[in-house]
């Protein structure tokens, strides 16, 4: 990679969402390229394998001659994998034979990855040992379907599959075959942290673009390491972590499983000089013991989002490492990064394609920020849609009703919230579903959540409505503290109270001090599920619950008494309905 203030402009130079040129005419094409022009440069390493441009090219192809023996109509190939090499090759052979792979999440069960393989048309499932227990209540409710269990990274096998490994090896590689870009790749669920996720139709074309346009943003070259801890089925992986190294014929570097202990020790094993995170990574990783050497690493930059900005700032500053924290989702029709005039905290420059509107599409007015305070959230918050239509966005798989719902107008309708200051700076508010609204009057959960994480206490936080006994709803923050930290009741109440930017309705009545979070693959927070508990005990076994009740200055224990005597509030009110879980 180049120097500090060449790179540091690069993202300012690279192509937009879907403008990127192609860097090949096909993935067989651009695979072959680095097969010649790197013979002994590694592609891939994990653990003690390390597999060159030519070793994972002649994988693929064989990888593509046993999908093909295993075609379906439509040819979809399920991956349920740890990130090892096989899932790559996978992808490799998927690409070659014109198959497509539908990366599956492990955290979901039961008849909620039943829905996930039946509404993308899943007919072969490529496995490991360790997730059989996972899939089989899942495809036993489902038509025939194909299971090819591999063993080649560890685990015993376990006859729920068929032998893949030996089927792979005693291939031939695939003869070339004419894979139009069209062909799609890839479907990508969205990470359903709010509601179903949704599968996202990511062709050819789309992955070598998006490829090319993070080769440029984070100025990849044959010589860089990129360190893939996020998991494999998620874009942030695929599309920061993997595609960006193909395009560029550099390595990848694979952790099985992220882990906040391991990160230093694995950038410095393998010389990582980019990595890609999403979700609370940084958090984590920051929670972890300090150390006077922890800038002597290989490491130069980190792409990703939802990092807060203290962590950003912080990582930074532990690491030596420069850090990308911008907004993009999955579907790819928006992509915004902040600039060196950036407000801490904000996204970026809104653009002019970029807007917030109401749900007629009615453009809200700017924010009023008032004592350092968002005064109008009721008129400024709306949802962030892209005018300009959805770029690289290429639709959902098999469900019209979301593709109607998300290009409605011919705009983008990301399903996130945000704001508009007068400077022209986009804000986000978290997700169209954290919505408060307490005593009539609305605003975002980001902000609260954004205020809650600079306590230097607080490791991790998510704000979340739950309901009122009498009307609306009360706020709610789940928090995990940092190692050995306790909360004062009293003292978290005046830090709350002289904060300038959270007012006396925003400030949480209930706290959940947990020892994690229900977090998705991708550690997302699954704010649904913690909707869901709400503020019984029954539910939230083993956390403790405090509550501050009106006109008092300190948060105190929730009890069985406190919780029996809301729940004859619901019911004097009429509101039983929103006291069940």
């Amino acid at each position: 990679m180049t120097g500090a203030a060449e790179r540091t402009s690069a993202r300012f130079r690279a192509p937009g969402p879907g403008e990127a040129p192609l860097p090949s005419e096909s993935v067989r094409e651009l695979l072959e390229r680095n097969a010649r022009r790197a013979t002994d440069r590694p592609a891939v390493r994990f653990e003690d394998t390390v597999l060159t441009h030519v070793q994972f090219l002649d994988l693929s192809e064989r990888w593509a001659t046993v999908l093909r023996a295993h075609r379906r109509t439509p040819f979809h190939v399920g991956v349920m994998l740890d990130n090892t090499p096989t899932y790559l090759a996978v992808l490799g052979g998927a690409a070659l034979a014109g198959a497509t792979v539908v990366g599956l999440n492990p955290t979901r069960r039961g008849s909620n990855l039943g829905r996930d393989l039946l509404r993308t048309n899943v007919g072969v499932v490529v496995t490991e040992p360790a997730y059989a227990d996972v899939l089989a209540p899942a495809l036993a409710e489902l038509p025939a379907t194909t299971v090819l269990e591999s063993v080649r990274y560890g685990g015993e096998r376990t006859g729920f599959g068929a032998d893949v490994d030996a089927m792979v090896d005693a291939s031939t590689p695939a003869p070339a075959e004419d894979v139009p870009l069209t062909t799609i790749w890839c479907l990508i669920f969205t990470s359903g942290t709010t509601a179903d996720p949704k599968a996202v139709v990511c062709t050819h074309r789309r992955m070598l673009q998006t490829g090319e346009r993070m080769r440029q943003l984070l100025e990849v070259t044959p010589d860089d390491v990129g360190y893939i801890a996020m998991p494999l089925f998620h874009s942030n992986a695929l599309m920061v972590g993997w595609m960006p190294a193909v395009v560029a014929g550099a390595t990848v570097a694979l952790a099985r499983r992220f882990s906040a202990s391991r990160w230093l020790d694995d950038v410095r094993r393998h010389g990582a000089t980019y990595f890609n995170y999403t979700g609370k990574p940084l958090a984590y990783v920051l929670a972890t013991p300090a150390r006077p050497d922890d800038t002597d690493n290989s490491m130069v930059r980190g792409f990703g989002n939802e990092g807060s900005p203290e962590a950003v700032r912080v990582f930074e500053q532990r690491f030596g490492v420069e850090l990308i924290d911008a907004f993009g989702p999955t579907e790819g029709a928006i992509g915004i990064a902040p600039d060196a005039d950036t407000p801490v905290g904000a996204l970026g420059r809104a653009g002019p394609n970029l807007k917030v509107v109401d749900e007629h599409g009615t453009e809200r007015p700017r924010a009023r920020i008032e004592g350092g305070r968002l005064a109008n959230a009721d008129d400024c918050v709306g949802e962030i849609v892209n005018t300009a239509g959805g770029g690289p966005f290429e639709g959902y798989w098999n469900d019209p009703e979301a593709n109607e719902k998300a290009t409605r107008f011919g705009w983008y309708w990301t399903g996130d919230l945000g704001y508009v200051d007068d400077d022209g700076f986009l804000w986000f508010a978290g997700r169209t579903s954290d919505w408060l609204r307490v005593d009539g009057e609305n605003f975002p959960a980001a902000p609260i959540e954004r205020a809650l994480a600079e306590h230097p206490d607080v490791l991790l936080a998510a704000v979340y409505a739950v309901p009122d006994p009498a009307a609306g709803d009360q706020v709610m923050a789940a928090l995990v503290l940092r190692p050995a930290a306790e909360i004062n009741g009293a003292g978290f109440a005046a830090w709350l109270d002289a904060r300038d930017d959270i007012g006396p309705k925003w400030r949480p009545r209930y706290l959940r001090i947990a020892a994690d979070l229900p977090r998705t693959a991708t550690n997302k927070v699954l704010v649904r599920e913690l909707q869901r508990d709400k503020f019984h005990l029954s539910a939230t076994s083993g956390d403790t619950i405090l509550v501050r009740d009106r006109g008092d200055d300190a948060y105190r224990p929730f009890t069985e008494a406190d919780e029996a005597g809301l729940a004859e509030e619901f019911a004097r009110h009429g509101r039983e309905r929103f006291w069940e879980l």
